[in-house]
């Protein structure tokens, strides 16, 4: 699968947000190793602790149903429903993404029209845990 369609995905995720309280949607699709795709969005709450990011929604969704080989994931977030900025994974949704993955996992973020794809160990150098 493309970059590209992946994105597509991502951005269609963004649709499910539940964001009441940053307006920010976010949306993600993780490509397994199989072919399979799982996506995600963030889902808010009014306990912020409780929130759960678009990228570990997908991973966990992903997990849940017995996937662990990951080959690469697309990140695209919007407050107005327009692509124009990257949106990187937060610290934890890095740190969940070396819990699953090599550090050649990669991660796909759009900005426009443009694709920034980084390596795992470029966009998180210092995992908690290095195993």
């Amino acid at each position: 699968m493309s970059d590209n369609e992946l994105i597509e995905i991502a951005k269609k995720a963004c649709e499910n947000s539940y964001s009441p309280y940053s307006k920010f949607r976010v949306g993600a699709a993780l490509l397994c190793k199989d072919g399979s795709v799982f996506s995600g969005c963030n889902i808010e709450n009014a306990s912020f602790g409780a929130t759960n990011c678009a990228e570990r929604t997908a991973f966990f969704s992903a997990v849940a149903q017995g996937k662990r080989d990951f080959l690469k994931i697309a990140v695209v977030g919007t407050s107005d429903g327009r692509f124009n900025s990257v949106t990187p994974p937060c610290g934890i949704c890095r740190q969940v993404m070396s819990e699953f993955c090599g550090k050649d996992f990669r991660v796909i973020l759009a900005e426009n029209d443009n694709l920034i794809s980084l390596a795992l160990d470029e966009l998180f150098p210092f995992p908690f845990c290095d195993f």
